[in-house]
C-alpha cells in the first residue's frame, strides 16, 4: 500500500527534523559544551536581555516562550546554575517568581555557541539546498505556523507573542 502525499510528507519532515536535530545538538555538544537544552535556555534568555526595555526574564514567562512546562525549565535551570551558567534571583517587581540572569561564563557560553549553531545550520541544513528553495521552505513554515495559530490553537498564538494565557505581558 502507497502512503499518501500527506503521509509521505509528513514522515519526511519528522526524519529530517528528527535527524537534523541529533546532529546539531551532537556537534553543537562536541563542539561547546552545552546540550541543546543548555543553548535553548541561554539564547532565549539572552534574546530577552538584549532588549533594552527588559530588565529582567521571569522563569515562567521564559517557559512560555520556550513552550516548555515550568517544572522542565526549573530543572534545567537548576542544572545550569550548579555549572555556574545563569542564577536564579527573586523578582524586584513583585516577588512572587524568580528572574533568570545569565553570569559571565554563560555570557561567554552563549556568544561562542550562537556562532558555532549558526555554522552548524548552515553546514547541515542550507547549504544543502538552494537560496530559492531556502525561501520556499521558510515560506512554506511560516505558512503551517500561521495556519496553525488560525485553527484555534491558543497555546501556540501565546506562546509566539511570548505570553501565557491569562499573563499580562508585562512582568
Amino acid at each position: 500500500m502507497q502512503e499518501e502525499p500527506w503521509q509521505l510528507a509528513w514522515t519526511t519532515y519528522r526524519a529530517l527534523r528528527l535527524t537534523l536535530d541529533a546532529k546539531v545538538a551532537h556537534d553543537l555538544e562536541a563542539e561547546t559544551g552545552l546540550s541543546m537544552a543548555d543553548f535553548e535556555v541561554l539564547a532565549e534568555t539572552d534574546g530577552v536581555l538584549r532588549d533594552p526595555a527588559e530588565h529582567c526574564v521571569r522563569v515562567n514567562a521564559l517557559a512560555v516562550r520556550m513552550r516548555w512546562s515550568t517544572s522542565r525549565l526549573s530543572r534545567q535551570l537548576g542544572r545550569m546554575q550548579q555549572r555556574g551558567l545563569i542564577t536564579r534571583e527573586a523578582c524586584e517587581l513583585d516577588g512572587r517568581g524568580d528572574d533568570v540572569v545569565l553570569t559571565k561564563a554563560g555570557r561567554r557560553a552563549i556568544d561562542k555557541a550562537m556562532q558555532v549553531h549558526a555554522a552548524l545550520v548552515r553546514t547541515r541544513f542550507a547549504d544543502l539546498l538552494s537560496d530559492d528553495q531556502v525561501a520556499t521552505f521558510a515560506n512554506l513554515c511560516g505558512l503551517l505556523l500561521d495556519r496553525s495559530a488560525a485553527s484555534g490553537d491558543a497555546r501556540h498564538r501565546t506562546a509566539r507573542k511570548g505570553v501565557a494565557p491569562g499573563q499580562r505581558s508585562s512582568p
